[in-house]
């Protein structure tokens, strides 16, 4: 089992940039591709990005190319996920997933099979 738990979110004016942690237990962290996703109120969960298990591969939503940048210290066993040019679309909660499969980040939900919580984010104007 993996364990996963968010910290970092808060309320920030559109503009502003948030750090996002993901601190991860029960397995090998190194041996994990993590993804960050995320659920606005009454909105399906959607892929942010993702970071394979050395992290020399990202991969990015669209929506968030350019913005937001994920990050792991392997040595810590956390993943980053800094948001900078935060919009009011971004409001949500953000979550960390962990997949043990695969080699590469995968955009697809039912491929990552432990979640974290969830840290709640909110953009303002």
């Amino acid at each position: 089992q993996v364990q996963l738990v968010e910290s970092g979110g808060g309320l920030v004016q559109a503009g502003g940039s948030l750090r996002l942690s993901c601190a991860a237990s029960g397995r090998t962290f190194s041996t994990l591709v993590m993804g960050w996703f995320r659920q606005g109120p009454g909105k399906e969960r959607e892929f942010v990005g993702g970071i394979s298990r050395s992290g020399s591969i990202t991969l990015y939503a669209d929506s968030v190319k350019g913005r937001f940048t994920i990050s792991r210290d392997n040595a810590k066993n956390v993943v980053f996920l800094q948001m900078n040019s935060l919009k009011l679309e971004d409001t949500a909660v953000y979550l960390c997933a962990a997949d043990p499969d695969r080699m590469r980040p995968s955009n697809r939900k039912w491929d990552y099979d432990y979640w974290g919580q969830g840290t709640q984010v909110t953009v303002s104007s």
